[in-house]
């Protein structure tokens, strides 16, 4: 592996190199380097919850354990189950 200089990389890889370590960034810049990679906000896709909620059979008590769990609300999960 080559040697990095830290101190010269561009700030956003910079960042990444120190959230998940440089092994870990080099993967990520071999994968997407060149392309814009955004990030939802939140971290489970909305139609493949909704789909799975349905499957549960989710009770009344449930719903604000899963709004936690999930990071959607507690109206979205009640919503999603019916």
């Amino acid at each position: 592996m080559k040697e990095i200089e830290s101190e010269l990389l561009s700030d956003s890889y910079q960042d990444l190199a120190e959230i998940i370590g440089v092994d870990n960034m080099l993967k990520i810049r071999q994968s997407y380097g060149g392309t814009q990679l955004q990030l939802p906000m939140r971290l489970y896709d909305a139609k493949k919850l909704q789909k799975k909620l349905k499957a549960m059979n989710v009770k009344p008590d449930q719903v604000m354990e899963l709004s936690r769990k999930y990071g959607y609300s507690p109206r979205w999960i009640k919503q999603a189950i019916k």
